[in-house]
């Protein structure tokens, strides 16, 4: 059995003595995972990674770091001897170091020399350990940071927003980057995002927040198939939402029958989770929904259809696949899978 690395207990963190930033957090990171702590702004994302840190005391609640006490029950240990290595998101480098001096701050001299060598390889950055700060670009800055977290062996990463301040294009492939050196070296490694892409590319496990309160954990494809509240179904993205009715024999909604049977008695109202790859449509004169728009993508193109009620919907078609705005269309749903669906703000058993 894998041995947890963080374990957090009714973690609780208040400001000014009235707004409660994190809320009662129990959280386990597993040795060797990556968890992407993710939520949007203000959410206490980032609030929860300072409190692992040690930069800022709990109100309540205990964290443990390897199976260590650091904070909770009286006892508080500071940053510098919890083993732990963080990432910021604007690098925080000495820009009168170099990056191999930067990398070797803080390592003892006899080991440094061998241990900045490694790292200056392993982040693919031996060719410029010559180099300062301001002669390298976004991402090498970021890959220095990641090697001088690396450098004394912590128990725990922790990375803060950790490529906002670069363009997409880079972004992507430091992203790669960093998710590769993280699980060469085997390390633990929190980090925080409002990224979804971004978070379902790094983690091997998300843990969503909301008002200061973690609303679901589980793997990438299990948040995005199985959102448990709507709030999370929104938050990860593309989603449009269908109101339904329970019938017998599936949901009843304004484009047809939904052939999945819902825990909950006949006539009640739900919403359906919607996504664009499970909506299909077609060109028909006597149609009562309408193409509004089409937004190319590249490889496809997303349309944006009005359903006789008004609502709207999305859905995908090839990039081969034009049809002008204002065309008359008949929708249907085809997902191919069970559709999560909400009573209250919360999901439902569905079943095929």
């Amino acid at each position: 059995m894998t041995a947890i690395a963080v374990a957090c207990t009714g973690l609780t963190k208040t400001f000014d003595g009235e707004t409660t930033a994190v809320y009662d957090l129990d959280l386990e990171v597993r040795e060797g995972e990556i968890l992407a702590l993710l939520g949007p702004s203000g959410c206490g994302k980032t609030t929860t990674l300072r409190l692992i840190a040690g930069f800022i005391r709990p109100d309540a609640g205990e964290i443990e770091i390897a199976g260590r006490p650091v904070a909770g029950t009286g006892k508080f240990i500071p940053p510098e001897k919890r083993g732990v290595g963080m990432v910021f998101q604007e690098h925080a480098l000495f820009p009168h170091l170099t990056a191999a001096e930067n990398i070797a701050f803080g390592l003892d001299r006899k080991d440094s020399e061998r241990q900045v060598a490694y790292l200056l390889r392993l982040t693919g950055l031996e060719r410029l350990g010559g180099r300062y700060p301001h002669e390298l670009s976004g991402g090498e800055r970021q890959r220095v940071a990641l090697a001088r977290a690396l450098a004394t062996k912590p128990v725990l990463i922790l990375l803060d927003e950790p490529f906002s301040n670069l363009d997409a294009d880079r972004r992507a492939q430091v992203r790669e980057d960093v998710r590769a050196i993280l699980k060469a070296t085997g390390s633990t490694a929190i980090f925080v995002t409002h990224d979804q892409e971004e978070a379902m590319f790094l983690g091997d496990r998300l843990a969503v927040m909301a008002a200061g309160r973690l609303v679901q954990v589980g793997t990438p494809e299990e948040i995005f198939h199985s959102p448990k509240t709507r709030f999370v179904a929104e938050f990860m993205g593309s989603t449009d939402f269908l109101p339904g009715i329970v019938r017998a024999d599936g949901v009843e909604t304004e484009i047809g029958l939904l052939d999945q049977e819902i825990d909950l008695p006949p006539g009640t109202e739900i919403d359906v989770a919607v996504r664009f790859d499970d909506v299909v449509f077609s060109v028909d004169e006597a149609g009562e929904s309408m193409v509004l728009a089409r937004h190319f993508k590249g490889a496809y193109n997303i349309y944006r259809l009005r359903l006789p009620s008004g609502r709207l919907l999305h859905a995908m078609k090839a990039h081969t696949d034009l049809i002008r705005p204002g065309t008359p269309i008949r929708i249907r749903l085809q997902p191919g899978h069970l559709l999560a669906c909400y009573h209250e703000g919360r999901s439902v058993e569905v079943r095929g």
